[in-house]
């Protein structure tokens, strides 16, 4: 395969355009899926995070926009109000670059549906956002559904769980049946391939081989500690190694909220990031996460799906993730765009023992450390001083 834009099939505006943002060269997931797209096909595609799979399906739905027609063209539903947003702001920033007068918005729930109403009217090209609120403003005639000629579902394995599925299949229905579907993730289990089938036309699963790889600029760190004394451990490494900007993670998101106030508690400048919270608070604890007014952002895996937060230095296991990829998926939210980050899993002996199995696997150096009158020593190094 080519490893130029050009030779994918995409026009001259949206490499300039790409280029304005330092991107010349496609991934390896763009180069698959970018020519099925651009032919119409139905698509499922996969890659790790963080490999540009965004802008995998963007371009070719962009470059088949018709501009000269004011009618929504594309859905791209996503499970969460970040992950949507930030699809929004990308695709607006690609058009203004690329200088192509696409329009797209975002409708996603907890939000003041008159206000969307109102962005409705100007029948923007795209709309980005949740399943349940687009087919709400289906149902209630403010969207044009059979307009639209491709819908793309992102995250693909959490929008067909339990609490999305049948919104998006309705969303789905009410489109015109020649339309384009494209399924997006990091993750497909065979269940979730084989109902991807069952509502798609022979669709071309591409799949980015070798792009699963730990970032090389991540130190991992690992302190053995009592599940008990896990917060304190947390407030003294916070302390004692600056940390600035870091995504603590834990493996319920029904226990943020209390995990959050436990940090607080402690003298530590910490939000939460969970899907009870109302899109107003969501905002503000990014938004106080992006300024630094707090240090700390609690959230579970589900809650940070789609998350892309510049400046992350560190990533806090403060749970033991559940296995390798979810290890590989949170410290991939540390050390991006080149820069090097830390993480830091804070783990029983026993988890001690499944952290190692980790290091095989995702071919990654774990380091033992203890926090020794204020100073983080290598564990091997103070075992064979005494």
């Amino acid at each position: 395969m080519s490893g130029s834009f050009t030779s994918l099939g995409l026009q001259e505006a949206l490499i300039e355009g790409l280029k304005k943002t330092a991107i010349t060269v496609p991934t390896q997931i763009q180069i698959e899926v970018i020519p099925a797209a651009l032919q119409g096909k139905d698509v499922i595609g996969q890659s790790a995070t963080g490999t540009g799979k965004t802008l995998a399906y963007l371009l070719p739905i962009m470059q088949r926009i018709d501009t000269g027609k004011r009618e929504t063209q594309c859905f791209i539903l996503a499970p969460t109000h970040e992950l949507a947003i930030q699809i929004e702001r990308e695709i607006i920033e690609l058009a203004k670059n690329s200088g192509l007068p696409i329009t797209a918005t975002p409708i996603i729930g907890n939000v003041n549906i008159a206000r969307q109403i109102d962005k409705l009217k100007e029948k923007p090209h795209i709309i980005v956002g949740s399943s349940g609120r687009i087919l709400e403003l289906i149902k209630k005639k403010k969207i044009v559904a059979q307009t639209v000629k491709t819908i793309v579902l992102d995250e693909a394995d959490r929008l067909f769980d339990e609490s999305n599925l049948h919104s998006v299949q309705e969303v789905i229905k009410t489109t015109l049946r020649d339309r384009q579907l494209m399924l997006f993730s990091a993750t497909f289990p065979p269940a979730i391939i084989e109902k991807a089938k069952a509502i798609m036309k022979e669709p071309a699963v591409l799949k980015a081989a070798g792009e699963a790889e730990v970032p090389k600029d991540i130190a991992h760190l690992y302190f053995v500690v009592e599940h008990r004394d896990k917060i304190e451990m947390l407030r003294k490494l916070s302390y004692h190694m600056g940390i600035k900007r870091a995504l603590v993670f834990i493996n319920k998101s029904e226990n943020i909220l209390e995990m959050t106030e436990k940090l607080n508690y402690h003298g530590l400048k910490a939000a939460g990031l969970h899907g009870g919270a109302m899109k107003n608070e969501r905002k503000k604890a990014l938004d106080d996460f992006r300024s630094g007014k707090i240090s700390l952002l609690v959230a579970s895996d589900i809650a940070a799906r789609g998350l892309d937060i510049q400046g992350v230095t560190h990533v806090l296991n403060l749970d033991f993730p559940e296995d390798h990829e979810i290890y590989q998926h949170r410290v991939g939210r540390t050390g991006r765009l080149g820069q090097s980050g830390t993480a830091i899993s804070l783990v029983t002996k026993v988890e001690a023992l499944r952290l190692k199995k980790f290091e095989r696997v995702l071919k990654i150096a774990v380091s033992e450390k203890k926090l020794i009158k204020g100073n983080v020593v290598d564990a091997h190094q103070q075992a064979t001083a005494k």
